[in-house]
């Protein structure tokens, strides 16, 4: 799970790659260049802890997320669309994550002269619109190039493919980006490997000073999330020990970090929940979509249990909480044995009977 941090120059983008993932990149300017820093971050979890808590385990892991700040966008890519390299770097994240600049800072002036986070927000979806027209369009002459000449391979496909990228086209051209459109599965699968822009998730970051109000962003679109965070003091307190953190905290009347929020936002809006294996070798967390089965579920912790699979011993992490244990568990009736077909639910702890 890899999210893209972008946004225009100045707006803080390094700043919060630094507070989400305690790191210490120099956030000066790129100078246009396409550089890339990445970092895997742990996702926040209370219910880990809790579970390791009643476990003692040897190791406790938490699901994690990629963050890849993105550096290059300079918001001015003309007719053209963006240069390939960067393009390439924006195609293979899983969502986006657009850093808006709120704060005034006289001495870090903005690119566009202005403070303005609703025109920056038009703006970079814009170059994100055009890029996918781009390959729309595109794509959609290759296809009715290819149906005109009867070129061998399946037609029918090809004019269902025809079809879908025309309604793609008709979108783009309206600015309605791709996300605002009703998929079916199948045709999700087709244009999986086109990598378009305006169809990943968005989380828009308002950047703000600090003590600074979050202005009212309206962002009216699907699987899209507004979110605020202070980060030069995100950044700040992120970078320090964790005693020195909590003292910081206090003082500034921060009940938690907003990064563990702007975390757990992203790994909500991508589609995942957890699940998670516990004993006493080992507690841990597990990343699997919404709507996952056992089977898939089984898959994800290792190929030979899905292959294998017979049955899960699946509990909620509330009940066996609320039980002390999974002695307890089994002595009062509460672990269930669920089949290939079960619908793993957010929080479920599952450990999968096989035989190969």
């Amino acid at each position: 799970m890899r999210l893209g941090i972008i946004g225009f120059p100045q707006s803080g983008k390094t700043t919060i790659f630094n507070a989400l993932t305690r790191g210490d990149q120099p956030v000066t300017m790129s100078g246009g260049r396409v550089e890339i820093h990445t970092a895997v971050v742990d996702v926040p979890d209370s219910r880990v802890d809790r579970l390791a808590s009643l476990f003692n385990p040897q190791k406790t892991t938490y699901a994690k997320v990629t963050y890849a700040d993105i550096a290059g966008l300079e918001g001015a890519n003309g007719k053209k669309g963006m240069a390939g390299p960067l393009l390439n770097q924006l195609n293979q994240v899983d969502g986006l994550l657009h850093v808006v600049r709120c704060f005034e800072n006289t001495s870090v002036p903005h690119s566009l002269g202005s403070v303005d986070p609703m025109r920056d927000i038009a703006s970079m979806d814009a170059d994100l619109l055009l890029n996918d027209l781009i390959a729309v369009e595109r794509k959609l002459e290759r296809l009715t190039e290819e149906i005109r000449r009867n070129v061998k391979g399946d037609k029918a496909q090809m004019e269902r493919e025809a079809a879908l990228f025309a309604r793609f086209n008709d979108a783009l051209q309206q600015e309605i980006p791709l996300r605002d459109m009703d998929f079916t599965e199948e045709a999700l699968k087709e244009v999986s490997g086109f990598g378009f822009l305006t169809l990943k998730p968005m989380l828009i970051l308002l950047n703000l000073s600090e003590g600074q109000a979050a202005p009212v962003i309206d962002y009216p679109h699907k699987n899209s999330l507004v979110v605020s965070l202070q980060g030069k003091l995100e950044m700040d307190l992120a970078q320090l020990p964790s005693d020195e953190a909590e003292l910081f905290k206090s003082a500034y009347g921060l009940e938690e970090l907003g990064l563990a929020k702007v975390i757990n936002l992203s790994y909500d809006l991508l589609g995942y929940q957890s699940f998670f294996t516990v004993g006493e070798d080992e507690v841990r967390a597990w990343r699997a979509r919404r709507g996952a089965s056992a089977y898939d579920a089984a898959g994800v912790i290792h190929s030979d249990l899905q292959k294998g699979f017979i049955r899960a011993e699946v509990i909620s992490q509330e009940d066996l909480l609320a039980l002390g244990g999974l002695n307890q568990a089994r002595s009062n009736g509460k672990l269930r044995l669920e089949g290939k077909d079960y619908f793993l639910h957010d929080g479920d702890i599952m450990h999968v009977r096989f035989s190969l």
